[in-house]
């Protein structure tokens, strides 16, 4: 073996040293003619291996030429207004001619400048990044647009020689198969382009909250600077490298001539508003969103987040804004009366300044903004300023009245756990002049619903304060004791059995026994620990007379009452079958709460509160459309609607001069109607009620039960947010006129509407008793005296804040 070795190397060294006695010419000439030879030889084993190994397996390219993207499942309001997303991709389809022109130069000036020249491939491109990866470690793809639509669509994202050698074949059978703008369409599309957002269309409304055929260059540059890396350089992860990029685009275009020297000029300039995760949504929406999506994750399973179908709600815009902000104003008003509780979070900051950036943005990502609350860590602290950062990096300063809410905190004297020192994860929130103040998130919770009292629609529904903070729907999933809200049922309970609203009852303390109220002893009393004596039943709704409830149930039976509950759809074993039943100890949901008040809001008709009006496919078929039933329908009446006018005149005296009062005042109105409620220590507040068709119910609480506190009621914790909700949602409406039903006029019967109104119809006796019309049928004139100053008064100070 070694002898055969050194042969070898002998003839080796031979022949290289004749070769290099030759003249030097013939010697270049032979190395060229070698060198052709192995590129010769290499060439054509690189095409046996293209024609025999990768041509035979290259995918097809179906998928682009019947192409069918993942689009999300959209739910939408009534008046189209975008709610909710649900899928792995966000994607809104632009066909290429509705594509802007600005918007597609962006794209071609930094990806594939030559795109409308070349037949696929770029070829000098190609050299050029193979030089480049020779020389560097870094890797160049030098895809076209064509390539980068083949390797996107029907190849893995693997970096090797054999994937390019596919997408170059595959760049040449797609560029014979469709047009430019077909491959242009593609790209578009379907590229990630960070946050979820799949396609140009979507990243338009995902990043600036508007439609891509309205973006500024400026902002088409942003976005065209995407695909290079979505995920860590896009505005929202990084905004300085996505500012690099963009002006390095905007550069490229005006080289290219895509823009003039002034608008480079002021596209360089311009500043970008981009949408935060919480709006980018027009609305907030999100309980009525994700209800949407679990009745139709029910029905079509994972087919609803690929297939692109559209649901349309019944709810509304204006509804759903007015009830979301009256939520948001309600709870904070609750948390400004009840004083601030300290800081959210602590960290020790480090002295390197880019070590204590690094843990500030930590810090911050844990804790979330909530709409208009932004999370802050303060810098600094005294009783006179407060400075603290952002997560944007924004460094913001508070004195004066933008302290007030925390003021007991900033004393050196507070505990260190309580006290605003530097480290303290703080909530700010900016008033409309750009002034800034500490405020804090809620414990309490809340939810406001809002029915159609015709035919049942939501109008509005909000099922907590922030969705983000917990997905727990309080309208429809909180089961609460409804308070004094179940009384009005126990009333029209009481007609049916013979009372009105003129019987009299004792409104006197009493004790029963197990038998009677299902405790060993019960002393049920009122609110305010005063006693009337005998007062009519109208009186004892207005006022919430809990002695007088009480013995109405007594005299109807809790175990009639319970059954007839079931008229308004409550479920009857969720309420006790003995006295405690009138004071509301049941449970109930704000939405069947609401149903219920739709039947007196309707005249006696039960109508199922709806949320979906119709569902469409990609292509815009209808799979489904509800057809509500309407409160005219006869089948669906389970109240006489003699009993239903008489309860909605004596609901109409609560919200005139009882518990509801305020209702009428802030309103100014004549046809609201409705009940406040709160549980035994305060455990809830509720009001329901209706005005013209919409009924709306307001609910505040914990959702550990906790009292509120000892001066909080039914009318200081939801009435304010029913009163800003229904201020909107009546806003040009004009007042309901409700026909008197027959069989309520029976002597001298000829007065008005307004005359009922007004006040104007005490004139008419009845022959038989002697009495007035109204007293024997009301019980006593609308024109009844306003609570007493004492109860004015406390109920102003504590809507007002004070």
């Amino acid at each position: 073996m070694a002898v055969s070795r050194y042969s070898f190397i002998s003839s080796i060294s031979s022949v290289l040293s004749r070769w290099s006695k030759q003249p030097l010419k013939h010697r270049i000439l032979q190395a060229i003619a070698a060198m052709c030879a192995a590129g010769a030889l290499a060439g054509v084993l690189l095409a046996a291996y293209v024609f025999l190994a990768i041509a035979p397996n290259l995918p097809a390219i179906d998928a682009l030429t019947d192409y069918r993207p993942k689009m999300p499942l959209r739910v939408f309001t009534a008046d189209n207004v975008l709610i909710g997303e649900f899928g792995e991709e966000r994607r809104d389809f632009v066909p290429i001619r509705e594509m802007p022109e600005v918007m597609k130069k962006a794209i071609i000036a930094i990806e594939d400048s030559d795109f409308y020249e070349h037949g696929g491939v770029d070829f000098i491109g190609v050299v050029r990044a193979g030089l480049a990866n020779l020389r560097s470690s870094r890797s160049q793809g030098a895809s076209t647009i064509t390539m980068q639509v083949a390797r996107n669509f029907l190849l893995t994202k693997k970096k090797t020689y054999g994937r390019k050698l596919q997408e170059i074949l595959l760049a040449y059978k797609i560029e014979g198969k469709l047009s430019k703008d077909q491959i242009l369409e593609l790209y578009m599309n379907q590229i990630y382009l960070g946050e979820r957002a799949y396609g140009f269309g979507s990243a338009a409304r995902i990043y600036f909250g508007k439609p891509i055929q309205n973006v500024t260059i400026a902002e088409a540059a942003m976005l065209a600077g995407l695909p290079k890396a979505p995920a860590t350089a896009n505005p929202v992860v990084n905004p300085k490298r996505a500012r690099e990029r963009q002006q390095y685009i905007l550069k490229r275009m005006r080289e290219l001539g895509y823009i003039t020297e002034a608008q480079y000029a002021a596209a360089t300039r311009e500043k970008l508003s981009l949408q935060g995760e919480g709006y980018r949504f027009r609305t907030h929406a999100e309980y009525a969103a994700e209800a949407v999506r679990q009745t139709m994750y029910a029905q079509y399973k994972d087919e609803i987040y690929t297939s692109g179908m559209s649901v349309y709600t019944t709810l509304t815009k204006a509804d759903q804004d007015a009830a979301y902000a009256a939520v948001r104003a309600g709870v904070m008003d609750y948390e400004r009366r009840h004083g601030y509780r300290g800081p959210e979070d602590f960290i020790e900051l480090p002295r390197d300044a880019e070590e204590r950036q690094q843990a500030i943005d930590e810090i911050l990502t844990r804790h979330p903004d909530s709409d208009d609350l932004r999370s802050a860590v303060v810098t600094a602290a005294s009783p006179k300023l407060v400075r603290a950062e952002l997560l944007s990096g924004d460094t913001i300063e508070m004195s004066g009245e933008g302290l007030r809410f925390a003021a007991s905190a900033l004393s050196t004297k507070t505990r260190a756990k309580n006290r605003i020192r530097p480290g303290s994860v703080i909530r700010v929130v900016k008033d409309g002049k750009g002034r800034w103040s500490i405020t804090q998130l809620p414990e309490v919770s809340a939810a406001l619903v809002a029915l159609d009292a015709k035919n049942g629609g939501i109008r509005a529904l909000v099922g907590g304060f922030d969705f983000g903070m917990s997905q727990f729907d309080h309208v429809s999933q909180a089961w609460r004791q409804p308070g004094s809200t179940i009384k009005p049922f126990i009333y029209s309970a009481a007609l049916e059995k013979g009372f009105s609203p003129a019987t009299e009852i004792n409104d006197e303390p009493l004790s029963e026994d197990e038998a009677h109220s299902g405790t060993d002893k019960w002393n049920p009393s009122n609110d305010d620990g005063n006693y009337d004596g005998p007062v009519t039943m109208r009186t004892g709704l207005k006022k919430s007379k809990n002695l007088v409830s009480v013995r109405i149930l007594r005299a109807i039976t809790p175990a009639y009452a319970r059954e007839y509950l079931t008229r308004f759809g409550f479920d009857a074993e969720r309420h006790p079958e003995n006295l405690t039943m009138t004071l509301g100890t049941g449970a109930v949901t704000p939405l069947q709460l609401a149903g219920a008040y739709a039947v007196f809001a309707n005249g006696g008709a039960r109508i199922a509160p709806w949320l979906i009006r119709k569902i469409v496919d990609a292509h815009g078929n209808v799979l489904s459309e509800t057809q509500p039933a309407s409160a005219d329908d006869q089948a669906a009446r389970v109240l006489d609607p003699r009993n239903a006018f008489i309860m909605d005149s004596m609901l109409r005296d609560v919200v005139r001069s009882g518990t509801g009062y305020l209702a009428t005042q802030k309103l100014k109105r004549g046809d609201l109607a409705g009940k406040t409620g709160t549980t035994n220590d305060a455990v809830d507040g509720w009001f329901a009620g209706y005005g013209g068709d919409v009924v709306a119910v307001a609910w505040m609480g914990y959702d550990q039960p906790k009292s509120l506190g000892g001066r909080e009621f039914g009318g200081t914790l939801a009435l304010p947010m029913w009163i800003d909700y229904m201020r909107s949602a009546l806003r040009g409406v004009p007042e309901a006129r409700r026909a008197v039903p027959a069989g309520l006029v029976q002597n001298e019967g000829d007065w008005t509407y307004e005359e009922y109104l007004n006040g104007n119809a005490v004139t008419a006796l009845d022959v038989d008793t002697g009495k007035s019309f109204w007293d024997r049928l009301f019980g006593s004139p609308p024109a009844v005296p306003k609570p007493d100053d004492q109860e004015k008064k406390r109920f102003e100070e504590i809507y007002h804040g004070g």
